[in-house]
């Protein structure tokens, strides 16, 4: 029987405390006039202004061209994270597949190739990456949004790391049922890999969500603007007095991480499964 340590149980409250205080007193603070934080510093309790506020983000037109609000930056940002995690699971699951059961020369070379791609940030190749995207014609898309960040060494890692796990005998048995590698790969591979797909998932969509870089270099067309990129880009719109709406960007914070944090709580359960199996 285990036993109840309260030392355990402090230890746990004091750090949901530490995580969070900060967004407690960003949403207390987000129902405050701007003149208030300008004013007094951040709030820890509620003002009068959420609906005014929340209301305003979500729905009054402004930016340079006046036609942006935060739904339109969050259906960007919900494409390009969708976009982000699906393209890289499926890219990440082929070149698995690839690598773990198919022999081909200088296989273990092309894999080294891709795990070293792990050293290189997206800070590297980000000017290269502009040009070909821009040859190509794809700025102000989501094309040129997504396509040149779906492929990912860490995902294609995880998934030759639990392919490797699968036992021969599976392999051995679609053969003798006469199960070819797409029936293998579809019908068997997958379904087992589902809690790996579900973790990496999760990973890649925080990560799709949470771009700024590549947009900000991508994008000059406003219609394009993710959540993140209208953070810093309220902070720039003055109300009459030129006070900045600090109100409204710690709203649209608030807001921005709601969908990822909803993600993770609906796929909790297969994310922490996903990772203990990667260990195997």
């Amino acid at each position: 029987m285990k036993h109840v340590k309260p030392l355990d149980h402090l230890i746990l409250i004091l750090g949901v405390l530490f995580l969070l205080l900060p967004i407690w007193i960003a949403f207390a603070s987000s129902t405050h006039r701007p003149e208030t934080l300008l004013g007094d510093g951040l709030q820890l309790w509620f003002g009068d202004y959420f609906w005014e506020t929340y209301s305003a983000v979500l729905f009054d037109n402004s930016g340079f061209t006046e036609q942006v609000n935060a739904l339109l930056m969050l259906k960007n940002s919900l494409v390009l994270g969708l976009g982000f995690s699906v393209g890289k699971i499926i890219i990440s699951t082929l070149a698995a597949y690839a690598i773990v059961y198919f022999r081909f020369p200088a296989g273990s070379v092309f894999f080294w190739i891709i795990f070293s791609s792990l050293l290189l940030p997206l800070e590297v190749r980000i000017i290269p990456s502009y040009k070909v995207v821009s040859d190509l014609g794809m700025l102000n898309s989501y094309t040129g949004l997504i396509l040149p960040l779906i492929a990912s060494a860490t995902a294609t890692f995880f998934f030759r790391q639990f392919y490797k796990s699968v036992p021969e005998e599976i392999l051995e048995a679609a053969r003798i049922d006469g199960a070819g590698p797409f029936r293998f790969f579809v019908d068997i591979l997958l379904p087992l890999s589902k809690t790996m797909i579900a973790a990496i998932f999760i990973i890649m969509f925080v990560v799709g969500w949470n771009q700024y870089l590549w947009p900000i270099l991508m994008t000059t067309d406003e219609s394009y603007f993710t959540v993140v990129m209208g953070i810093k880009q309220i902070l720039n719109d003055l109300e009459g007095n030129r006070i900045p709406q600090y109100n409204k960007a710690l709203a649209l914070s608030i807001l921005a991480l709601l969908p990822p944090v909803l993600v993770v709580v609906v796929f909790q359960r297969w994310f922490v499964k996903g990772l203990v199996e990667s260990e195997k």
